[in-house]
């Protein structure tokens, strides 16, 4: 049974939602105005597939969340859980596309973009079930790069690599509040964790992709 939030809660958590898709978009059109120009095909489909992903994770989010139709609350829930996937894969693409790259980045993408794919199936097709595996997928998928951590710290600046640990920090303790269901206004504060944890991954990328 989903659970029963006040008024001043769900207000809370719409604000949360109405910031986040504002600052997703305006990121997105800064991050393609910047690449398109470079004339590099990888890089703009790189940065296209991170985009994706970050404003599938906020849109869906944000209509799921805010929504009050119980005809669409259901199949909102399966994209937005869905769409976590996709921000993470896509984060990770960028960085292991451009920064990284050869057999290390191709090898770290190709496994990122398995194991979402496979979470992303499991979401849209039995999204009440797995709820566990979900999480712990969602987590690992997080923190995966740090099975190439010797190439990734190679390929990134100090800067990008700080914001990129203070993300991935950002977001686990998240879970944390996601899980607390008895704190008052436990999703806005979830749902805001999330939104730092994203503007930190997006400054990385762009401190890790632009030349």
């Amino acid at each position: 049974m989903e659970t029963q939030y006040t008024t001043a809660e769900r207000w809370m958590d719409g604000i949360v939602h109405v910031v986040g898709v504002s600052l997703a978009l305006v990121a997105i059109v800064v991050l393609l105005s910047l690449v398109i120009p470079t004339g590099n095909s990888l890089l703009v489909v790189a940065a296209s597939i991170y985009a994706l992903g970050l404003m599938a994770t906020f849109g869906f989010s944000a209509a799921y969340n805010i929504s009050m139709s119980p005809r669409w609350k259901d199949l909102l829930r399966r994209f937005d859980h869905a769409a976590i996937y996709l921000m993470i894969a896509g984060t990770y693409t960028p960085l292991a596309m451009i920064s990284v790259g050869g057999v290390v980045g191709y090898a770290l993408l190709s496994v990122v973009w398995t194991i979402a794919l496979i979470g992303l199936v499991l979401k849209l097709s039995w999204p009440d079930r797995f709820e566990r595996l979900s999480l712990v997928l969602y987590l690992a998928l997080g923190w995966l790069g740090l099975a190439a951590a010797g190439s990734i710290i190679a390929a990134l600046p100090v800067a990008a690599l700080v914001l990129l640990l203070i993300g991935g920090l950002m977001y686990t303790t998240g879970v944390i509040f996601h899980l607390w269901t008895r704190l008052s206004f436990h999703k806005a504060i979830w749902h805001g964790f999330v939104l730092t944890a994203a503007v930190c991954h997006y400054a990385a990328v762009l401190e890790s992709i632009l030349p």
